[in-house]
């Protein structure tokens, strides 16, 4: 007899994944190790910047007193290259050699560029042409004071933020732990890449496809493998893997059949959550806490194992780190037809484009649950709701983003 699951909306599922999850606890991180980390605390500059007076050119320092009258000749006194100092102060009369970025002189109001200077017969002589508005100096504190704020919690460091603490010589920072993940393939019919393909069989392609996912949206993958679709053998698995990771994540098995044992698991030997939802594809997607772990039980075919993951998976993940789903929901309006009538809401894989102030979204490539083609292309996913007609062109429809380059 087939067993009747109670069936839920699947923003209801959504929530109920997020709601079994709590923030991690913030660790140290090296600040080459740091990036696509998300800060923990607030960090604040331990001292201006710059914290000296700096030139802005390749010139020569001179004083207010002979900022007048030129041409003029002056005494060149010392000579700055970026790094040095010159501990005297500079009088009138004077003026120093120094390159950009250099430290300015006690005493010096005005960087001459070196375009406006000609030598003399003299070597410690030089002539300036002409002045011009600006000092080219950047005084203390100018981007930065004591005290202020350089990044905020909560802010997820890339390239420029690590830049920009090397810059005051930081180089660790506290930052939310990445949530520890084990990815699970189920079903014996599946062979690893690279190996010969039995007649009967299929090439793996969900373990990459979350690993992938998983890490790109800032998980760590400490288990990523396959199972044969034996009971015992996954039972044993999974007890060993839990409370090892933070969420285990599986493919195949959740459905009615015989071997689909990732739903007997669920009913039998965890706390159910949910294993029905009111969607296509991975309407037999299945959430349960096996031995104090979340687990998500997506579907096997690829297109509904992609769908799952960025519905359920990612927000799951987003929140262990102290963030928010980046995956945003917006308004979009059909560019081209799609009719089907749905008995549960339906999400397509699509293409997005921002256009005339608008979301333009169509459905690439196949809807149904075992393609994989539209994978590569896939920027949203287009929710067509349950009813006898789809969306025509020019509807407006529920969208969400999958990339945050749209």
């Amino acid at each position: 007899m087939i067993e009747r699951r109670t069936t839920i909306p699947f923003s209801e599922a959504r929530q109920i994944v997020t709601e079994h999850v709590e923030q991690l606890k913030p660790v140290s991180a090296g600040l080459f190790l740091a990036r696509g980390r998300v800060l923990a605390e607030s960090i604040y500059a331990p001292f201006p910047s710059p914290y000296f007076r700096r030139s802005g050119y390749d010139g020569f320092a001179i004083c207010a007193e002979d900022d007048h009258d030129f041409p003029i000749t002056l005494d060149v006194v010392a000579e700055i290259p970026c790094g040095a100092t010159y501990n005297k102060r500079l009088n009138p009369g004077e003026a120093v050699r120094i390159m950009t970025g250099a430290k300015v002189p006690e005493g010096a109001d005005k960087i001459i560029m070196l375009e406006q200077s000609q030598t003399t017969e003299k070597s410690n002589e030089i002539r300036l042409i002409n002045t011009q508005p600006s000092s080219n100096i950047t005084e203390i504190g100018t981007e930065f004071q004591k005290g202020d704020l350089l990044l905020e919690k909560g802010h997820q460091l890339n390239a420029g933020s690590l830049s920009l603490l090397a810059s005051f010589g930081i180089t660790e920072v506290k930052v939310w732990s990445k949530p520890k993940v084990a990815i699970l393939s189920t079903g014996s019919e599946l062979v690893a890449a690279g190996e010969k393909l039995p007649d009967g069989k299929i090439y793996n392609s969900n373990e990459p496809l979350l690993v992938s996912l998983a890490e790109e949206y800032g998980a760590e993958v400490v288990y990523h493998e396959a199972l044969s679709d034996d009971y015992e053998v996954t039972l044993t698995r999974l007890r060993e893997i839990a409370g090892k990771v933070d969420l285990i994540l599986t493919t195949g098995g959740v459905s009615v059949g015989d071997f689909d044992f990732m739903a007997e698991i669920a009913k039998h030997e965890a706390q159910l959550l949910f294993n029905k939802i009111q969607m296509r594809p991975g309407s037999p997607t299945t959430a349960m806490i096996f031995e104090d772990t979340l687990l998500i039980a997506l579907s096997g075919n690829p297109g509904a194992c992609f769908t799952g993951f960025h519905l359920f998976a990612e927000p799951v993940i987003r929140k262990f780190s102290g963030e928010a789903s980046s995956i945003v929901e917006v308004r979009g309006v059909m560019a081209r037809d799609y009719l089907k009538n749905n008995g549960y809401d339906r999400f397509l894989r699509g293409k997005a484009n921002f256009s005339e102030g608008k979301y333009q979204v169509e459905p690439i490539g196949s809807d149904m649950s075992s393609a994989l083609g539209n994978l590569p292309f896939a920027n949203c996913l287009i929710m067509i709701p349950r009813g006898k007609v789809g969306k025509a062109i020019g509807e407006e429809v529920r969208v969400w983003l999958l990339s945050s380059k749209l």
